[in-house]
């Protein structure tokens, strides 16, 4: 099972606008991008950088962003999609 925190909805509906607004399309560039993490991610959970106590990073193929995400018993949960110039470590207070 996948899911996601409620403020990492957030960060991905700002990224998306912000993409759609420099060039009609890149949006959705992004947001398929995004969606390619999210499947490596189903499939090799444990392969990515370890970042924190509990935490991984998988980077985002043509996009400065990466997807923090926990591994949980019967889940794996996404905790940020963080942009990796930008306040890249602002995703450590939702780390339980």
């Amino acid at each position: 099972m996948l899911d996601f925190l409620n403020l990492q909805s957030l960060e991905l509906d700002d990224a998306f606008e912000y993409y759609q607004s420099l060039l009609g399309g890149l949006g959705y560039e992004f947001v398929d991008e995004i969606e390619r993490s999210i499947e490596r991610i189903k499939k090799f959970p444990t392969s990515y950088q370890e970042i924190g106590k509990y935490s991984r990073r998988c980077l985002v193929h043509r996009f400065p962003y990466g997807l923090i995400y926990q591994v949980r018993r019967n889940e794996i949960l996404i905790v940020a999609v963080s942009h990796l110039h930008q306040k890249p470590e602002s995703w450590k207070s939702r780390e339980e």
